[in-house]
């Protein structure tokens, strides 16, 4: 009951993301790179990511009889892996561009200033595992296909996280299935945009990245098999999972929201990472009177 209650989730994570970030891409939702669309839906996935984290894996994690010195090791172990992990893709996919059309060199401090008039973050330029490059000259031959394999390693561990809730507690594995959904949208929204504008077939985008979202299922499968043999060790999984979503909360997600905005916009942006918690908490509420 259990492992179909896994493929079931990690199916409706992987691919459902996909075919939602599709469908805001034909609303306002996925209009142009500098609408706010895109921004309430990384402030939900942030509060959706941070309240998984801090309310529900970490206490679970806490419960066992695992030693708050050895869990907070893996947590800060885990984010550095994953700092370490960012690093190594920056520096890939940096050195694929410059071999593919190596830019002009600009000056520094004139080009700082146009983004930071712009409203962009003076110490953060936009970063989202590539997804803000654009297609240089004849496209991106093999970007969008690094895209597609980064985007499946980083489902497959999708898949592993969701897994180990589940077998840590049903409620637990519903909360975080839904943050992951939460998370992937916007990240899959930036799939879909690099993928476009390297090929005119739209259709094929959608199926590339479908085909990626659904490795998030294995990666159930494969948490399923490797938890349940490993029960003394889910703590220290449920752990390692928290420091991903802080992570990817924390260095990937808010950094975006990092923007120049108005009162109003301001008001929004907070509102809507409000609401990502309040989603985690009310699932988390009805699951437990269920």
């Amino acid at each position: 009951m259990v492992l179909l209650t896994i493929i079931i989730a990690t199916l409706v994570t992987g691919i459902g993301s996909v075919w939602i970030a599709a469908l805001l891409l034909r609303t306002r939702f996925g209009g142009r790179s500098d609408s706010l669309g895109p921004q309430y839906l990384l402030s939900l996935a942030a509060g959706a990511l941070l309240a998984t984290s801090f309310m529900h894996l970490l206490p679970e994690a806490f419960e066992s009889q695992a030693g708050a010195h050895d869990l907070f090791t893996v947590l800060l172990l885990g984010v550095v892996f994953f700092f370490l992990l960012d690093k190594a893709e920056l520096w890939h996919h940096g050195h694929e561009h410059n071999h593919d059309a190596p830019a002009p060199q600009a000056p520094a401090h004139p080009h700082s200033a146009a983004r930071h008039e712009h409203g962009a973050s003076p110490h953060h330029d936009h970063h989202h595992h590539g997804h803000s490059h654009p297609a240089h000259g004849g496209g991106l031959r093999t970007g969008g296909w690094t895209l597609i394999t980064g985007d499946s390693v980083h489902c497959f561990g999708d898949g592993v996280l969701i897994a180990s809730a589940f077998m840590a507690d049903l409620r637990l594995g519903l909360i975080a299935a839904v943050s992951v959904l939460a998370h992937e949208v916007p990240h899959h929204i930036g799939d879909l945009v690099v993928l476009r504008q390297s090929s005119a077939n739209r259709r094929m985008a959608l199926v590339k990245v479908s085909l990626a979202g659904a490795v998030t299922a294995i990666g159930g499968l494969v948490g399923y098999f490797l938890v349940a043999q490993l029960q003394d060790w889910l703590p220290y999984f449920l752990a390692l999972a928290s420091s991903s979503f802080i992570y990817v909360a924390l260095a990937d997600l808010i950094p975006q929201l990092q923007k120049r905005l108005s009162a109003r916009e301001t008001a929004a942006q907070i509102a809507w990472l409000l609401l990502g918690m309040g989603v985690v908490v009310l699932l988390s509420s009805m699951a437990h009177n269920h």
